[in-house]
């Protein structure tokens, strides 16, 4: 998997914000606030995406509507696990990873890591 292109980037961020089904008439609508685009590109655009598995899709009438297939932390994490894979050390990519990390946040992680898992007790891994 690789990042998404600049316009699938905007579209997903759209469709995430909305959390809910979407036409590309109402993704167009939103994105031309911003940038003028034809229909066509943003109904090539959402195929595309639904094509590569980010999207979802169901007949309505006599268009589409879209959602995505996974929300945006899990995309998120999916590309951060790529990138770890391909790092040739993932462990030391990771470490630089958390040492760049603001300390507010790295404190959340280790809050999150010391968390104890439902079902298990101290000691015994399952």
């Amino acid at each position: 998997m690789r990042g998404f292109g600049d316009l699938e980037a905007v579209v997903m961020n759209h469709l995430w914000a909305l959390d809910t089904p979407a036409t590309v008439r109402t993704v167009l609508d939103h994105l031309q606030a911003t940038r003028p685009l034809a229909y066509t590109t943003v109904l090539t655009v959402m195929d595309n995406l639904h094509s590569k598995g980010f999207l979802a899709r169901e007949r309505e009438g006599r268009a589409h509507r879209y959602w995505p297939t996974r929300s945006r932390a899990e995309y998120a994490a999916e590309l951060m696990g790529e990138a770890l894979a391909d790092s040739g050390d993932p462990v030391a990519a990771m470490l630089q990873f958390v040492e760049q990390m603001p300390a507010n946040e790295a404190s959340r992680l280790r809050t999150l890591l010391g968390d104890k898992k439902p079902g298990r007790s101290k000691g015994r891994p399952r």
